[in-house]
């Protein structure tokens, strides 16, 4: 975790500046034809974007490794389910 105020500046202006960037490349991907790839894509945008959002707004960072498993754990069960669902649409 950073110390003091002129780093988390720095870090939060940096990281906003990457979810801006994400959401320009999430707007512009869509505008691509990758057919169900899109959806892979678009998922793995708005995870990189959760991630900077957790790790940096939510300061996960630099937390412990107990706070780390409740919120990794909820993750495994969505990830589950995501798939279960690709794996369910494809296979129609």
């Amino acid at each position: 975790m950073s110390h003091g105020p002129g780093k988390s500046i720095r870090a939060g202006i940096a990281v906003f500046v990457a979810l801006l960037l994400l959401t320009a490349v999430t707007v512009l991907v869509s505008y691509v034809d990758l057919g169900l790839w899109n959806a892979v894509v678009a998922l793995l945008i708005a995870s990189a974007k959760a991630s900077l959002v957790a790790l940096f707004f939510m300061h996960l960072k630099g937390e412990n490794r107990l706070v780390w498993g409740f919120a990794l754990v909820p993750i495994a069960f969505l990830s589950l389910i995501i798939f279960g669902t690709l794996v369910d649409t494809m296979l129609r």
